[in-house]
């Protein structure tokens, strides 16, 4: 089987609705809603086992688009890209018919004889907006908990990864049936008029700015959000951390994708007495990366590129900015624009009103603070917006459990970068600014689910009738006596 051709078991495709019928798109996707509302498990793996497949036929085209878009190195797309979405998808077909079943729930003295549970059924028709920055596994990832829902899908990927969002095109009109998933290419005007739509649920990954139209649209036709967002995520060294240890997962965490994720180590948080013993560690790790036989860190196969002009020129703008404002570039600090390419850069004595000091960087440059105490280093991260990712680098338990317990975020890893992501058992998302809901594993099937209350009471005498008016001094009495049960 070549892999372009689709699945012997894949249903008769035709083509999606062009732009302009997205109204129609919707109502055939309402329309088949219904359908899928009564597929059992096996029907649900099915569909997830044949977006399984296509991912592993068409791995070397996966990686291709990847490159074309932003040069990303095919070991990294293998790993951050198409691992993570198998991976999530594989968790999906094994626990499945564990997350469809109804769980059930215990019974309050009032309500004796009932029975209850909680039924899972999906909410209906999920639109996805994709990021450029993961476009494929950002992309697919969220599918795969919306189909595990048993939900249709609208996905939008970004218009500015043509080549993955042409990719998109193809897997699903291969795939899928564009009454169960589609997708919708296009610029903003047409994310303008999806969100325009009455969608079930919306599920998007991007900035907190764009997030907030998301939400105001979606308050329109009151559907659920989701919400993965971003921020500044710190890393926080302490005098105990094992300095060359956590030199190397920083650096990992900064520049894989050439720093463009959102759970990135946005800023260093080192304590004054290790700070050039780290930066020192760092300039040894970028060069073992991405120097290991000498020559321009440019020249690099394993580093990433940015994706487009416009955002070379805001990260360039922002190193650019520093260092007008007193910045010292302790590592790196090239940029090429004929490349997007912008050097791993680290920067010292960063004034604190500076650009990148103020914005999400989604680059490779990395500012170094420094803190004395750890009260001094948890009141500078809650002094700004709550951080989708903490990252703490200790060797003393004590200071763990300090930090975890005075900095909220979405999620935190100690003596690590970005992994946290890629825990199939874990949620990920936000905390405020960061974001709203939650993704992965059971906790993405959840957030394409309604939970549904069932409780199923018997004919005739029942507890609660006890209750029933007219309040006589014996129901009175069996009040009083419920109350005090409870106090």
């Amino acid at each position: 089987m070549s892999a372009t051709t689709a699945s012997p078991t894949a249903p008769t495709l035709l083509p999606p609705p062009a732009v302009g019928t997205l109204p129609v798109l919707l109502a055939q996707q309402q329309a088949r809603s219904a359908v899928l509302r009564r597929e059992d498990a096996t029907a649900r793996a099915a569909r997830l086992q044949r977006l399984h497949d296509w991912i592993t036929r068409n791995r070397e085209a996966i990686q291709q688009a990847l490159y074309q878009d932003f040069r990303k190195p095919a070991t990294e797309t293998d790993v951050t890209e198409i691992y993570a979405t198998q991976a999530e998808i594989s968790h999906a077909l094994k626990h499945l018919r564990q997350w469809m079943a109804p769980r059930r729930v215990g019974v309050p003295l009032a309500l004796l004889g009932t029975r209850s549970w909680v039924q899972y059924e999906p909410k209906g028709v999920a639109l996805i907006i994709a990021p450029w920055n993961y476009p494929f596994y950002l992309a697919v990832g969220p599918l795969a908990s919306a189909l595990a829902a048993g939900n249709c899908c609208v996905l939008k990927p970004s218009e500015m990864t043509p080549g993955v969002s042409a990719l998109l095109a193809r897997l699903v009109g291969e795939v899928f049936e564009p009454a169960e998933v589609s997708v919708v290419e296009g610029g903003k005007d047409v994310a303008t008029e999806l969100l325009s739509l009455p969608f079930d649920h919306i599920f998007f990954t991007g900035s907190p700015q764009v997030g907030k139209v998301v939400m105001r649209a979606a308050a329109e036709h009151l559907a659920s959000v989701t919400l993965e967002l971003g921020g500044k995520s710190p890393a926080v060294v302490d005098a105990t951390a094992n300095l060359r240890d956590a030199a190397e997962k920083i650096v990992w965490g900064k520049c894989v994708n050439a720093g463009q994720t959102c759970v990135a180590p946005d800023y260093l948080l080192v304590h004054e007495s290790v700070r050039d013993a780290l930066v020192a560690e760092i300039r040894g790790v970028l060069a073992r990366f991405y120097q290991p036989e000498g020559g321009s860190v440019s020249e690099s196969a394993s580093l990433a590129r940015i994706v487009n002009g416009h955002h070379f020129q805001r990260v360039a703008r922002l190193l650019e900015d520093a260092q007008r404002r007193g910045a010292t570039v302790a590592v790196g600090g090239s940029v090429d624009q004929t490349q997007c390419f912008i050097e791993p850069t680290v920067l010292l004595d960063v004034p604190l009103d500076s650009a990148v000091m103020q914005e999400e960087i989604f680059g490779p440059l990395l500012p170094v603070c420094t803190f004395s105490t750890l009260m001094e280093a948890a009141d500078f991260i809650n002094a700004r917006p709550r951080p989708l990712a903490l990252y703490l680098f200790s060797g003393h338990d004590e200071n763990q459990r300090y930090l975890l317990g005075r900095v909220p975020a979405g999620g935190a890893c100690i003596n690590e970068t970005l992994v946290h992501l890629g825990h199939p058992e874990l949620p990920f998302g936000g905390s405020g600014n960061s974001g709203i809901g939650r993704a992965h594993g059971h906790y993405g099937f959840v957030a394409f689910s309604n939970e549904k209350a069932v409780l199923r009471q018997r004919i005739g005498a029942t507890g609660i009738k006890f209750f029933y008016p007219p309040y006589t001094p014996k129901v009175r009495h069996m009040v009083d006596m419920l109350l005090k049960y409870l106090g």
